[in-house]
């Protein structure tokens, strides 16, 4: 693998290998560490007893999302976009064990359990390949990638609207961030996967744009509203231990 090939996935860069080719694209990556920065506020806002350990991680994994993806839509190289994807899928991974036993109370074996199942339809998810004349005709023509990459990441949204709606029902006062987060995620999620479909019809200035920046801008509110969730309903406390199930948490 050549780590300094170049790579051309997104309409803003084109087939443009120049450092700022994408401009949107990558100022729109300040919407992460925006979204880290106020969350960092929050948590310090926080009673000391319920600064976690692992919410402050998460938060720190936002700035790092933000940084990586700047560097992927500047450099537009294969080590850049490890830069850019790795720390994603540390977040997901992340976050999803933070659900599954903050949220829902789960002991550690159903947790790695989880994990586990959430991983393996991620490594799945990626690999699909799109059947254009049987399913979608988005990107087709410029034989782009599935969904333009898109599909990935639907195990995140399905987890996540999963998980929501499971812990609105047991009225769990996280419940409603997770659902509103798979709102705005279901969102970004589209306008990803019409940025090269779009292409022609985003321009600024007489220049094409595409719609991967609001990828970014909705992503950026989307980790927001998650680590709010985990920073006001996910403190250790609210555990019951190893029994996998949760007490009822306060608002």
């Amino acid at each position: 693998m050549n780590l300094s090939e170049k790579l051309f996935f997104y309409c803003e860069r084109g087939q443009d290998p120049a450092f700022w080719a994408e401009p949107l694209n990558a100022v729109s990556n300040a919407a992460f560490l925006i979204a880290a920065l106020v969350a960092a506020a929050l948590y310090l806002a926080e009673p000391a007893g319920r600064r976690s350990i692992a919410a402050a991680f998460l938060i720190a994994l936002t700035f790092v999302i933000g940084i990586g993806s700047f560097l992927f839509h500047t450099y537009a190289t294969r080590w850049a976009s490890l830069a850019d994807t790795i720390p994603i899928a540390l977040f997901m991974l992340a976050y999803v064990a933070f659900a599954l036993r903050r949220f829902l109370g789960f002991n550690w074996v159903l947790v790695a359990i989880g994990l586990a199942a959430f991983f393996v339809s991620f490594r799945y998810a990626g690999s699909v390949q799109c059947d254009y004349g049987k399913l979608l005709p988005i990107t087709a023509l410029r034989g782009a990638r599935c969904m333009n990459g898109t599909v990935a990441y639907a195990p995140a949204f399905v987890a996540l609207i999963g998980t929501g709606f499971a812990l609105v029902a047991l009225r769990h006062p996280a419940g409603r961030l997770l659902v509103l987060a798979s709102g705005v995620f279901l969102v970004s999620m589209t306008f990803r996967t019409l940025d090269i479909e779009w292409c022609d019809l985003t321009r600024i200035a007489h220049r094409v744009c595409g719609t991967h920046f609001l990828w970014h801008i909705l992503n950026g509110l989307t980790l927001y509203i998650l680590l709010r969730a985990a920073i006001r309903h996910g403190a250790p406390r609210q555990l019951t231990g190893e029994s996998g199930a949760p007490e009822p948490s306060a608002s």
